[in-house]
């Protein structure tokens, strides 16, 4: 399976600081303890945005492919600090890169990743594909893809705990799906993850669950397959 973190879940809305550790501990803490209840393989993809966003670089006149490389630079900080602490609960890990940086991160192989997995360490893919131009919603569908993983599991932050036919944050009146088509994503054009994820994952026949994954003990009920949160299948 293959869990896709923004980089702001990383963040705290209480702190200031781009990295909050009681924040990261506590996302730790949930990955380390579903993947020991479960004994299932695991694989993170942590974006960058908390730091910083190849989109909003671009926008203030930067050129876009800089801008994004900067944001994947972010997402390797990322995982650095995540793979810290899921070690400090006990479990192995491997940061894996789409970008060669010997020195802090081992240069992305599929087989090796699948390897790794095999063994019970929780992989870590960072630098998003190596590319600008993409989200780090993309490499998530590709990566999981890529190993053959059973389900894309996207946790959100910030209260939202599905898919919901309008932002549940701003009308009260927003319909929660328990299940949705990709179909029906891509024509009603719901913001689930980027369109060329979500493409990727219909074309591939690769379901999609987005849950909240601030609530403890949810990550550990995606795993199980209990229905959390909404499926795209």
């Amino acid at each position: 399976m293959v869990l896709k973190l923004s980089g702001e879940a990383l963040a705290s809305s209480a702190s200031d600081q781009t990295i909050d550790a009681s924040t990261v501990d506590y996302l730790a803490r949930e990955i380390a303890s579903a993947v020991e209840r479960g004994g299932l393989e695991l694989a993170v993809v942590v974006g960058g945005g908390n730091i910083w966003r190849g989109a909003t670089g671009a926008m203030a006149g930067m050129n876009r492919a800089s801008s994004d490389l900067m944001g994947m630079l972010g997402t390797v900080i990322n995982a650095l600090a995540l793979q810290d602490a899921i070690e400090s609960h006990g479990r192995q890990t491997r940061v894996m890169s789409a970008i060669n940086m010997d020195q802090v991160a081992e240069p992305y192989i599929r087989r090796r990743a699948v390897r790794h997995l095999e063994k019970g360490r929780v992989v870590i893919f960072a630098a998003g594909m190596g590319n600008p131009y993409f989200t780090t919603d993309t490499p998530a569908a590709q990566r999981a893809a890529e190993i053959e993983a059973d389900i894309v599991l996207k946790g959100t932050h910030g209260g939202v705990d599905g898919v919901y036919d309008a932002d549940p944050r701003k009308n009260p009146d927003a319909v929660k799906y328990d299940e949705v088509t990709f179909d029906e994503v891509i024509a009603k054009d719901l913001r689930v993850m980027d369109m060329t994820a979500i493409t990727f994952c219909k074309d591939n026949h690769l379901p999609l669950r987005v849950f909240d994954l601030m609530l403890p003990g949810n990550l550990g009920r995606a795993l199980d397959g209990q229905p959390v949160g909404t499926l795209v299948n």
